[in-house]
């Protein structure tokens, strides 16, 4: 058969669609250039909340080199900021799907042209093509599996995710460069550059590109209306059918808000956790060590605070009320009465990533940060991580380690 024969996907009238054409094209990659680089921006907040400098526990990507550039501290304030940021990461980038799909239906007959290189600027093109669309579709996917808790990808999600990322957006800063001139005119002329992508021999049209372009806005408001409830909680949690930690509060009580790990998923022995067996391990300046009770905890100065817990896969709590001892002071008991230093957290958790973690001393230092005993003026249940967790404010719910076991006051 010969390239131009209708029935290959390499023949311009194999394409019949009405609905492809520049301007088309064009509005869905304006409004991923904007999406994108947001994603990308608050793909970094992500990382840089986990304080990835601060200790090789804290941080899930080796051999990172050039790419791990660190710019600042996550802060503590204010106290929802990873909560926003992580919710709108995920979120934006579920509600972006249709509108991904849509550009690479659009462009698809690009794929096929032949020759597939016509000079070495040519190739270069096409290789970033390859790039941005391979980059793309791993993004997305990772990202969308990792929300449902799927953990179908062979490794860990925080290196495969973080180098895809890099790999993706260069991609796409080149092919943004590249092309937005280009179809921010077309958008303003309301047309584009005829025979750019349009079907040379079109079927009769059953829907306006308009009509598509709203077709498409309502799939990305679908996706946002039964995702984003898991980020902003309260009556629009039930709302969230697509997200793993939507609908209904699990249980009821004062713990009866989400979780992601179960004490018998982490593997913790009710025996090793009452009140004869458990003892908290503090240890600070000089190797002073002291070893706490449960009983010994309430004892001290008790203070509380109103924070959520906010994951990574982009699910939220709403603010619990957490009462327990201030970090600074269990710091203060083994020898740092000033300023705090960092701390490292192990957890009694027996396997999965993050059952040590490391948290800088502006963390320690703020007041809000507990070793908490109780939640909503109860204890902590066993899947709330009894008998004592650590909350922070605006950390990533991985670093509020649960089921705490020793903790480690020095420089880090």
């Amino acid at each position: 058969m010969r390239d131009d024969d209708p029935r290959l996907p390499t023949s311009p009238g194999f394409w019949r669609s009405p609905l492809r054409g520049t301007w088309f094209t064009s509005v869905l990659g304006l409004v991923l250039l904007v999406g994108i680089t947001v994603l990308f921006v608050t793909g970094l907040l992500s990382y840089a909340a986990y304080n990835p400098d601060l200790a090789p526990v804290n941080d899930q990507t080796p051999d990172k080199g050039i790419l791990g550039f660190y710019l600042f501290s996550w802060p503590t304030n204010p106290y929802w900021l990873y909560r926003v940021t992580q919710g709108l990461h995920v979120t934006l980038g579920i509600a972006l799907i249709p509108v991904l799909l849509a550009k690479l239906w659009s462009v698809v007959p690009k794929l096929f042209t032949l020759p597939p290189a016509r000079s070495l600027a040519h190739a270069l093109e096409r290789i970033s093509l390859l790039l941005l669309v391979g980059g793309g579709l791993f993004e997305f996917t990772t990202g969308v599996l990792n929300v449902q808790l799927d953990y179908l990808f062979p490794g860990s999600f925080y290196p495969l995710h973080f180098y895809g990322a890099w790999v993706f957006f260069a991609a796409f800063l080149a092919h943004a460069a590249l092309k937005t001139p280009a179809a921010v005119r077309a958008v303003r002329r309301r047309r584009g550059d005829e025979g750019q992508l349009e079907a040379p021999r079109p079927d009769t049209p059953t829907v306006s590109r308009r009509g598509a372009l709203w077709f498409v806005g309502g799939a990305s408001l679908l996706l946002l209306v039964t995702t984003a409830g898991q980020s902003i909680g309260g009556a629009l949690r039930r709302t969230a059918l697509l997200a793993p930690h939507g609908g209904a509060d699990p249980g009821s009580g004062p713990n009866g808000f989400q979780i992601n790990k179960t004490a018998g998923y982490a593997g913790i022995d009710a025996k090793e956790t009452g009140e004869e067996a458990w003892r908290l391990v503090v240890t600070g300046r000089d190797g002073r060590t002291v070893r706490l009770t449960r009983t010994e905890l309430l004892r001290l100065p008790q203070y509380s605070a109103a924070l959520p817990i906010a994951c990574v896969e982009g699910w939220s709590t709403a603010d619990q009320w957490w009462r327990g001892v201030r970090l600074r002071d269990l710091a203060a008991l083994v020898g740092y009465d000033g300023d705090p230093p960092d701390v490292f957290v192990e957890s009694l958790q027996r396997h999965g990533a993050f059952r040590r973690a490391a948290l800088r001393a502006n963390q320690v230092a703020d007041p809000r940060s507990l070793l908490a005993l109780q939640v909503n003026g109860e204890d902590l249940s066993p899947d709330h991580g009894y008998p004592a967790r650590v909350i922070v404010p605006a950390a990533p719910g991985v670093l509020n380690t649960k089921w705490v076991a020793r903790m480690t006051f020095g420089d880090l």
